[in-house]
């Protein structure tokens, strides 16, 4: 099972969140601490926003925080949320496979891929962070910030 970028991104800015306690960071300052594009990091920042695991604040003393379903959240919840609980693989596309009617591997495959969620459902966001993950994500989340003057309000 290999989750997608979206994914990848979504649950990194979610452990960003989590273990931000004072300043909210901006989606501009979360893009630069991960190291992706703004524009794939607001895309993420909406869904994640639409999925209410986040909230974004504007003005002064704005950013993004997590919310209290976001903390609590389960990782294998919010990869089935963004992934979707599709096939591994399409046996039905645009030159169906001539086995799919009795085919094995289609089933093998959809039950290992609900053991992967099954893997990640006890496993929370909060959880995600817990040393030795949160104290390198603050560490990353203050070289991010650097000297700036008021935050832009179109960031959020």
């Amino acid at each position: 099972m290999r989750l997608t970028r979206f994914t990848d991104l979504a649950l990194r800015v979610l452990m960003r969140l989590a273990v931000e306690d004072a300043d909210l960071p901006t989606t501009r300052e979360v893009a630069a601490t991960m190291e992706v594009p703004y524009t794939h990091t607001a895309k993420v920042v909406a869904r994640l926003q639409h999925l209410g695991l986040i909230e974004a604040r504007r003005g002064r003393g704005g950013g993004l925080a997590l919310t209290a379903a976001g903390r609590a959240a389960s990782v294998g919840g919010v990869v089935r949320e963004l992934e979707g609980e599709g096939d591994v693989v399409d046996c039905e596309g645009t030159t169906p496979c001539p086995l799919r009617g009795a085919c094995v591997l289609r089933g093998a495959l959809r039950r290992a891929q609900e053991a992967f969620f099954a893997a990640l459902d006890p496993l929370t966001v909060d959880e995600l962070v817990a040393a030795p993950t949160g104290p390198l994500l603050l560490s990353l989340s203050g070289t991010a910030r650097g000297p700036s003057g008021p935050p832009d309000p179109r960031d959020r």
